[in-house]
């Protein structure tokens, strides 16, 4: 891997490109914007900074590519076995939303209970609400309340952290127990997952995509929690069956759900869940922030300068 080797960044939103460049970088590089002009300018690259653009089909053209960094956590669109025998490293940006991605489900999980939604849609009306007579029609406390995470990775873990700040009491899934983290009471594994739904009053989904987690919250497993739950979901939208979810909340079934990601994105208009008073939906935005493009930056630099040393391992090595 040569020092020169030239960077594509590839993504219709993020400032990538310029980011690289004020760090005074001496690489070679260019960004993309849509899909197409990516695929046109693929044999230019040395390194490809992309995700969702990317086509496993476009490896067989991309004859200089060496490196390929996910500006994401995610790279389940990557056909790991067709880079590792091209030889082309991979290596994602796990880390990068640590921050703002619990410091949003910790936003939707206030929002729901502070019922800052409904206080929102009011003020469009110019309504002011009265007090409120019915004790389970009003705002809630967070002191004292079981939140479930599953997922103790970054994100997971911030959030216990965060969660347990407001004076909840976390309980940990992760696929081996052992210690609690700082900010979790009590760790337990998958299997256990089932029961603890019936003390849960919020369920926080924060780990990845596999064929194990996918269809996970579905009509058993919503049946399981408490009508005053709460869902948040930040990990992946094929992670929820979303028929049983708009159901639950329709019927009352559970109090709420703060979703940021769907099955399919962009969340048709046809969605039954706008139309949900009791769900918030943000358009999976929970990892952006104006830092983003830094912190994409802050793991590609080192793994340049790895590879330029001749380094076996990279950040966050896929392949």
């Amino acid at each position: 891997m040569s020092p020169m080797g030239t960077v594509h960044f590839a993504h219709p939103a993020y400032q990538l490109a310029a980011a690289f460049a004020k760090r005074g970088a001496d690489h070679p590089h260019f960004q993309t914007w849509t899909p197409e002009d990516t695929e046109a300018r693929l044999e230019e690259a040395d390194v490809l900074v992309a995700s969702g653009f990317w086509r496993n089909e476009w490896l067989a053209r991309a004859t200089k590519l060496q490196y390929i960094h996910v500006c994401a956590a995610g790279y389940d669109n990557y056909d790991l076995q067709a880079l590792e025998a091209r030889g082309v490293r991979l290596a994602n940006s796990s880390g990068v939303n640590v921050n703002a991605v619990s410091d949003h489900a910790m936003a939707l999980l206030l929002t729901l209970t502070r019922q800052v939604h409904l206080a929102r849609d009011r003020q469009a009306k110019g309504q002011w609400r009265g007090m409120i007579s019915e004790i389970d029609q009003r705002e809630e406390e967070l002191a004292g309340k079981t939140l479930v995470i599953y997922g103790l990775g970054g994100i997971g873990g911030r959030l216990a952290r965060l969660a347990s700040a407001f004076g909840m009491r976390v309980i940990g899934i992760r696929r081996s127990a052992g210690a609690p983290p700082e900010g979790v009471a009590e760790v337990r594994t998958p299997g256990d997952f089932p029961a603890l739904l019936a003390e849960a009053d919020a369920v926080a989904l924060t780990y990845p995509l596999t064929e194990e987690t996918r269809g996970l919250i579905n009509a058993e497993t919503i049946a399981l929690m408490k009508p005053s739950a709460y869902l948040l979901n930040m990990a992946r939208g094929p992670v929820v069956d979303e028929a049983p979810l708009v159901e639950a909340l329709a019927s009352g079934r559970i109090a709420g759900a703060g979703l940021d990601v769907f099955d399919p994105e962009p969340l048709p208009e046809s969605s039954a869940l706008w139309g949900l008073e009791n769900a918030v939906i943000t358009p999976h935005s929970g990892g952006e922030t104006r830092r983003y493009e830094e912190n994409v930056i802050d793991f590609l630099v080192e793994n340049l300068a790895r590879l330029a040393r001749g380094e076996g391992q990279l950040v966050n090595q896929i392949v």
